[in-house]
């Protein structure tokens, strides 16, 4: 395995392996069609099929947040070095 250059980070840190579970989350919750494919529980009179996937919808934009402000701070201290 080829060593790494002295005082570059690796590619692969906890951060961006939260970052990639933030991003994917979403699509696999949608992908799963079986999990969310009934009428009950039914809220304000809407079956769960729909307002499941529309709670995706904000549950996704608050995600890619995370993922996107998390992107920033990495690059930050990638660019600042360790201090930042």
């Amino acid at each position: 395995m080829p060593e790494e250059p002295e005082g570059k980070p690796p590619n692969v840190t906890p951060v961006r392996v939260v970052i990639a579970l933030c991003l994917i989350a979403p699509f696999v919750a949608m992908l799963w069609v079986s999990s969310y494919a009934k009428v009950d529980p039914a809220f304000i009179g809407i079956p769960f099929f729909y307002w499941y996937q529309m709670l995706w919808v904000l549950i996704s934009t608050a995600l890619t947040m995370v993922a996107y402000k998390l992107w920033q701070r990495d690059q930050r201290a990638r660019k600042g070095g360790a201090s930042a």
